[in-house]
């Protein structure tokens, strides 16, 4: 990496290489047998330099042969975006733990083990559940050097399991799913399980809901699938530089029921997310977005933060062979203080909605959403009463999250990215055939 920062030096102003190194093993399982079994490793390295106020990039998976990489990054540096940034100088960056060596004991026969554990346990409902699961290990390497000074290195390793069933009955079609996910490894699948077995017990029965608009409680999945991709649109910087985001230009003022506060946080310990610095070397941190419904932050990445004359968040994230970008690292909504079990009991008809299909099909940078409930539950006086089927829901997030019933105090991980609890709204326009 060196020697190639030394010899963008030698032709550009400033210049930044940043590589990545993985290993993977994933174990998958098809029609409740396993299926396959990889090993996969990738690397790839990422030179980005700025050369007469411009930016050049390129790529390679081929670690060595910097010249090229420098030859590349030039020949794009005189098409590139306006550099109106400075790359980090040498700064201390948070302690923070995202590797537990033990990740990489964990043998294959274990992986397999608990992936047909959780299967059996899931089958043991109903012998007609036809699961697809996977359980995952990986260990990612990130360097990031550049000519001010500034350099980083970090490890993160990840464990995820995950499963999801299909029950089909004649025209009937059942569809449930959970997921887990941590820096440590985990050889249980009990919790996962059990979430799985409440959906299948939840939709035991049918139950048909009116055309009308109705209470509703979105469990963490369906905050997740309803209402978060308009959020992480909105709180986006660069959506605001374009002038799209509907609270742009609404900093400080209360949009939301001021029971809900939402932050992004990368500094927590053994997350998937966390790590100590961005993919441009900016030192990770806790970023507050709402506050009491206030409107309090936006995210950044370096470019985007000098165009919005402000400092970068920390959220600078680049997918394979792209430059950076802001991005959440683990979006949190602060959970409530009401059971989930109380909110249910406080409505006399009305919704669960635990998956929503197609949600962004609606004007997501208005905040529209609209979708077909893939499953979701009928409440009748207090109790859940069974699953509903060919019901849709259509709303807008900031009509919706502007009058909150209740914040559940159920807030749990999704993914590894994710941390949501149930959101109990006072009505939302359903239809159903």
């Amino acid at each position: 990496m060196l020697e190639i920062l030394e010899q963008a030096r030698k032709v550009a102003q400033q210049a930044e290489v940043f590589t990545v190194s993985s290993e993977e093993t994933p174990v998958q399982f098809e029609a409740n047998r396993l299926k396959h079994i990889q090993s996969k490793q990738a690397s790839y390295r990422a030179l980005r330099l700025i050369k007469q106020g411009r930016i050049g990039y390129a790529v390679t998976t081929k670690l060595g042969g910097g010249r090229s990489l420098v030859d590349m990054a030039l020949e794009t540096a005189q098409f590139g975006q306006p550099a109106t940034f400075d790359f980090p100088p040498p700064t201390a960056y948070p302690q923070i733990k995202t590797y537990d060596p033990e990740i990489e004991s964990v043998t294959l026969e274990e992986m397999i083990r608990l992936g047909q554990e959780l299967i059996d346990m899931v089958r043991d409902y109903s012998r007609d559940i036809v699961c697809e699961a996977g359980v995952t290990k990986s260990v990612i390497s990130v360097s990031i050097i550049n000519s001010q000074g500034g350099q980083a290195n970090y490890q993160r390793s990840v464990f995820g399991l995950d499963i999801e069933g299909s029950l089909i009955r004649g025209t009937d079609m059942l569809f449930v799913g959970d997921s887990e996910s941590s820096c440590h490894p985990f050889l249980q699948a009990k919790s996962v399980a059990r979430r799985v077995l409440t959906q299948l017990e939840w939709a035991q029965n049918r139950a048909s809901a009116a055309t009308k608009t109705l209470p509703v409680i979105f469990t963490p999945h369906g905050v997740a699938s309803a209402l978060m991709p308009a959020l992480m649109t909105a709180f986006n910087g660069k959506t605001v530089l374009e002038g799209a985001s509907p609270i742009g230009s609404r900093l400080g003022e209360t949009v939301f029921d001021n029971k809900l506060w939402l932050w992004d946080d990368a500094t927590l310990a053994y997350r998937p997310a966390s790590r100590p610095c961005d993919d441009e070397g900016i030192p990770s941190r806790r970023t507050a977005l709402i506050e009491a419904g206030k409107v309090a932050n936006f995210l950044y990445d370096l470019r985007t933060a000098a165009l919005a004359q402000t400092k970068s968040t920390g959220n600078g994230s680049r997918g394979r062979g792209s430059l950076p970008t802001p991005s959440p690292n683990a979006f949190i909504i602060a959970p409530g203080e009401t059971a989930f079990e109380d909110m249910v009991q406080d409505i006399g008809e009305g919704l669960v909605i635990e998956y929503l299909m197609v949600a962004e099909q609606g004007n997501i940078l208005g905040g529209d959403f609209s979708g077909n409930i893939l499953l979701g539950y009928k409440i009748e006086s207090g109790k859940i009463v069974g699953r509903v089927k060919d019901t849709m829901v259509s709303g807008n997030i900031y009509q919706l999250l502007k009058q909150v019933v209740a914040v559940g105090s159920d807030a749990r991980w999704l993914g590894g990215s994710l941390k949501v609890p149930s959101i109990y709204c006072p009505g939302l326009s359903v239809a159903s055939k």
